[in-house]
């Protein structure tokens, strides 16, 4: 089963390797599954999901209002206006 699944896996990440590159990985790949299995005998039912070990906490600017960019100004630099809003070509199809 191991020998599968490195093959799948070199095939999906693109890598070639060698039947004697695979006989290296298949120990090293069958413990790692083996660890992800045992994984799943940890009861995990008083574990908040959004939990992290480090805390995280986003930095935010104070929102002040301000005056937004002239219409005339955003368009400046448009490859396509009609004066008013940006053309953009069409890419959803039927």
């Amino acid at each position: 089963m191991a020998k599968f699944n490195i093959e799948k896996v070199a095939y999906l990440s693109r890598i070639a390797i060698s039947e004697e590159e695979k006989k290296e990985l298949e120990p090293q790949l069958e413990k790692i599954l083996e660890f992800v299995e045992s994984l799943n005998e940890l009861d995990t039912s008083n574990i908040d999901p959004k939990f992290n070990v480090v805390e995280m906490f986003a930095r935010l600017r104070e929102d002040i209002p301000h005056l937004s960019l002239p219409r005339e100004k955003a368009l400046e630099n448009a490859p396509e206006t009609d004066g008013k809003y940006f053309i953009v070509p069409k890419i959803v199809k039927k």
